[in-house]
């Protein structure tokens, strides 16, 4: 492609807010995937490209929030295995549906990813059940947050049937990534808003741990999409270096201003943009 240095700038600024916001609050793919469109990048070469350039940026917020995430990487063995092999599906779909299909969806695909970034907490709060109504028990080892014989923790239930409740919650949750993983293999926007509604889902623990664990799956999806991706004939490769550079400076400062900065400004302030997105790829 022909890009001027104005093009490589916008890139790499839209690649820097775009690893911050994903490291904050999720939603960054509304900031870079729609500048890459605007410099005269193609649809599905843009998210492509997005993807793969987005990928370090993702591993300095995990990075920055190692200290959340070390306790409960055991635990999340298995989830990383479902959100690699579920990214790969998602990124396999993307290529093989006509490119016209893909643009024709982008506004629906960019309208649920600000739905989800907008109602997030009230989601989370409405498919979370009551204590009293099935929540998985405290000591199960498969549900983030828990451990056996933690102080304060619910005694477990005993016999076959807590057996069962922990092993349905458990596959409920590596389902639930899986799908995530399957749509930020797709399309990458939301994806950090859907995973941390679906760890929050199962989880006990504090907000900034849950949000930990979700950088590194987000990490593990785009990584697994943008192995694929790389031999798809569809990264613009220009592009790339300086994308990555700014996301890896974008995802750190994120990850360390996560405690800092007011989400829920910046969540609406990114819905506004996406929103903005969606109408003027309809109106083109």
């Amino acid at each position: 492609m022909n890009l001027s240095a104005l093009d490589y700038l916008a890139a790499a600024g839209a690649a820097a807010a775009a690893g911050a916001v994903n490291a904050l609050a999720g939603g960054g793919t509304l900031i870079s995937f729609p500048t890459l469109v605007a410099i005269g990048v193609p649809a599905v070469p843009a998210n492509v490209t997005n993807t793969v350039a987005l990928v370090p940026g993702y591993l300095g917020g995990a990075w920055a929030q190692r200290d959340d995430l070390r306790p409960q990487m055991e635990r999340g063995r298995p989830l990383v295995i479902a959100a690699a092999i579920g990214g790969v599906a998602g990124s396999v779909l993307l290529v093989s549906i006509p490119s016209h299909a893909f643009r024709v969806a982008v506004p629906y695909l960019i309208l649920l990813s600000c739905g989800l970034l907008l109602f997030q907490d009230r989601i989370r709060d409405r498919l979370r059940p009551p204590d009293s109504k099935g929540d998985p028990p405290a000591s199960d080892p498969g549900r983030p947050g828990s451990e056996p014989g933690r102080p304060g923790s619910d005694p477990a239930p005993a016999g076959d049937s807590a057996r069962d409740v922990a092993v349905h919650w458990r596959m409920a949750l590596l389902m639930s990534v899986f799908a995530s993983a399957v749509y930020g293999g797709f399309f990458g926007a939301g994806l950090g808003i859907m995973l941390l509604a679906v760890l929050g889902l199962f989880s006990a623990e504090p907000l900034a741990k849950v949000n930990a664990l979700k950088q590194a799956l987000s990490f593990v999806v785009n990584l697994a999409a943008a192995i694929f991706f790389a031999f798809s004939g569809k990264v613009v490769w220009e592009l790339v270096p300086v994308m990555a550079a700014a996301s890896i400076v974008g995802g750190v400062a994120g990850g360390r201003l996560v405690t800092v900065i007011d989400a829920g400004v910046l969540r609406v302030l990114v819905v506004g943009i996406g929103v903005a997105v969606a109408i003027a790829f309809w109106a083109v």
